[in-house]
């Protein structure tokens, strides 16, 4: 892969890290109920942003 494709996916992911993820509420509460472990399962699995990210992951891979 090219380094400017590279940039260009660090650059999206961190544009949907700061636009959506940071002080996100439902993150934020499922951390106070469950706990980190729980909050990081529904971003991961159940979140669009995090299956967006995760995508762009498999892109640099």
């Amino acid at each position: 892969m090219k380094e400017s494709a590279r940039k260009a996916l660090f650059t999206q992911v961190e544009h949907l890290l700061n636009e959506y993820c940071e002080g996100c509420f439902v993150h934020r509460q499922l951390k106070r109920e469950g706990g980190r472990r729980t909050a990081h399962r529904f971003c991961i699995s159940q979140c669009t942003v995090g299956q967006k990210i995760q995508e762009y992951g498999k892109k640099l891979t």
